[in-house]
């Protein structure tokens, strides 16, 4: 059975006449295809990062608020639309799968008008610097056709930047900016990105892998005579400008409405509504829990039975280190590959498309935190695992280990890549997706390692139980409580996962991507309760390679929709 056919299954819950749906699926679709063309029309860089595959490569989209406003005008319109539609008639339809993309695209899109994000979108982890970089990595070229759309997308770039510079200005106007420190962070990764020689810029990309003399020409041409001198002018205005208008406290409560931001952030990482307070007392009873895992295994196997000497024992033990970047990287690229070689004991289905282990380019790599880019969706290029190999030194084997299993396998790159690669889904189940869902399986997906026995070492089996939830208590700690950068910088140190220097990058992209940091474990959690529920129900009948095919079945849909999913499964399966 296909993971397509599967999906459709899993969610049938009473018969109903096909001829009866057929007017509200076909509004479905339609509605659905209409977002992502526009999509891809009005935002071509994100969609084709996303994977998707795009007919043409010659543009950056238009980034300015009167083409967002455009595309809210839309959003309205498809949701009043969809408002009119009757859900639950077109459950056991595939459109009802395509039904809950859309409507949590618009839902969270439009609640999360409040933050006004697109005023201060000065940001280290994923500002236009870090995405048009990876796209240049990616650009199409190799014929005479990709070459003039390469040449003609990266000649929009000056216009692009200095449509940047005139949004922030208005930002600042209205008193919605970055917290300084990021600011500052920013100017650092431009000046590094502005230093290198042309040939070596991450911009420099498609030239490198064209060796046509005159498309290599005429790219150092656009790159050094119009490209740079853009970069340059856009750092210029942030350090002479734009940095003295920056605002002092990295809480998005200092903005305007920030309470009522946060809130809608939150929703819109976790697809749930939960007070930021409820959230902030779970999380701590979480981290007591995992506390007390992580200890008695310290005590039975380490010899450590407090924290301070569980974190000495794992930090401190010259075995649980690296001498060089290259060791770093080599360990990581063995983790993976060690962990695809598992996947046919543990999952029905593994991805087609493969996962490559790249580093971080040298401009981003101090502030770069270990990230995924999927497999483009024509199998064109493979899916990357980038990581940081700047805090070699101090980066342990053991929390590589975690890293490289939530990135990879049986982590993000497992997970994407199969609901990229279903057939029969519908592209806006590709395109649009939640945090909850997606880092909520992958923290899953760091204890399921333990299972698999991937784990090389007990300081990796301790390590991997002292960070979790930590997230959920120093994310709204920050934004809503109080917490200063350094108390929320101890708080994330004490748990020995990460050195202080990445603990306080950490506290760095917690202020930029307000409520994110709360998504892992709100889905991690709910993955578990659900796992344990299915063990109860099905007894002796529980096959973890079924469960699994049903999680991952229809790609990151709602926490809301993946209960009702897998609860769809067991009443299946009682009435067998």
């Amino acid at each position: 059975m296909s993971l397509g056919t599967l999906g459709l299954a899993l969610i049938v819950r009473m018969p109903v006449g096909a001829a009866a749906q057929e007017p509200r699926a076909a509004q479905v679709k339609q509605l659905a295809d209409a977002y992502v063309a526009e999509f891809v029309r009005r935002f071509p860089a994100d969609a084709e990062l996303n994977g998707l595959s795009l007919e043409h490569h010659d543009t950056l989209g238009d980034n300015s608020l009167e083409a967002l406003r455009g595309w809210q005008a839309l959003e309205d319109r498809w949701a009043g639309a969809i408002a009119k539609i009757d859900e639950g008639a077109l459950r056991g339809h595939p459109e009802w799968i395509t039904l809950g993309f859309l409507k949590e695209a618009l839902e969270s899109s439009r609640q999360l008008r409040v933050c006004h994000y697109e005023l201060w979108p000065v940001n280290q982890l994923s500002g236009w610097h870090a995405r048009l970089t990876q796209l240049a990595a990616v650009q199409p070229v190799g014929t005479d056709a990709s070459r003039t759309e390469a040449l003609a997308r990266w000649a929009r770039l000056p216009r692009y930047l200095d449509t940047e510079i005139e949004t922030l200005r208005e930002g600042a106007q209205r008193s919605y900016t970055t917290p300084k420190h990021n600011v500052q962070l920013v100017i650092g990764q431009l000046d590094d990105l502005l230093a290198q020689p042309a040939a070596q810029s991450p911009f420099y990309s498609p030239a490198e892998r064209d060796k046509t003399a005159a498309f290599q020409g005429a790219w150092t041409k656009l790159l050094t005579e119009q490209i740079t001198p853009a970069i340059r002018r856009y750092r210029n205005f942030l350090h002479d400008e734009y940095l003295g208008k920056a605002r002092e406290s990295i809480a998005i409560a200092a903005l305007p409405q920030g309470d009522t931001c946060y809130q809608a952030s939150f929703r819109s990482y976790t697809t749930i509504e939960r007070p930021a307070a409820e959230t902030f007392e779970l999380g701590h009873k979480q981290v007591e829990r995992n506390l007390a895992e992580a200890l008695q295994l310290g005590k039975s196997r380490l010899g450590a039975g407090d924290l301070k000497t569980l974190v000495a024992r794992i930090n401190e033990s010259p075995a649980n280190h690296f001498k060089s970047r290259d060791e770093l990287l080599t360990f990581a690229r063995g983790g993976v590959a060690r962990a695809r070689d598992k996947l046919p004991q543990w999952f029905a289905h593994v991805p087609r498309a493969d996962v490559v282990v790249e580093p971080y380019p040298s401009f981003l790599e101090r502030e770069g935190s270990d990230s995924y880019w999927p497999a483009a969706e024509d199998g064109s290029r493979p899916a990357m695992y980038r990581i940081t190999l700047f805090q070699f030194a101090q980066t342990t084997r053991s929390n590589a280990e975690i890293t490289a299993f939530h990135e990879s396998y049986p982590g993000h790159h497992l997970q994407i890549a199969l609901a990229i690669e279903r057939p029969a889904a519908h592209p806006i189940t590709r395109l649009v997706g939640n945090s909850a869902f997606i880092e909520g399986w992958a923290r899953y997906a760091e204890a399921l390692a333990e299972e698999m026995g991937l784990y090389s070492s007990d300081y990796a089996r301790a390590n991997r139980r002292l960070w979790p939830a930590r997230g959920m208590v120093v994310d709204p700690g920050i934004h809503l409580f109080g917490w200063t950068r350094e108390q929320a910088t101890a708080y994330m140190a004490e748990s020995g996962r990460f050195p202080p220097a990445t603990a306080a990058a950490a506290v760095d992209r917690i202020a930029v991507w307000p409520g994110q940091l709360t998504a892992y474990d709100t889905g991690a959690l709910e993955f578990f309760a659900l796992r344990r529920e299915a063990e109860a129900a099905l007894g002796k009948r529980f096959d973890i390679r079924e469960f699994h095919e049903v999680l991952l079945a229809n790609g990151a849909v709602t926490l809301p929709m993946l209960r009702e999913q897998v609860q769809a499964w067991l009443e299946s399966k009682r009435t067998k």
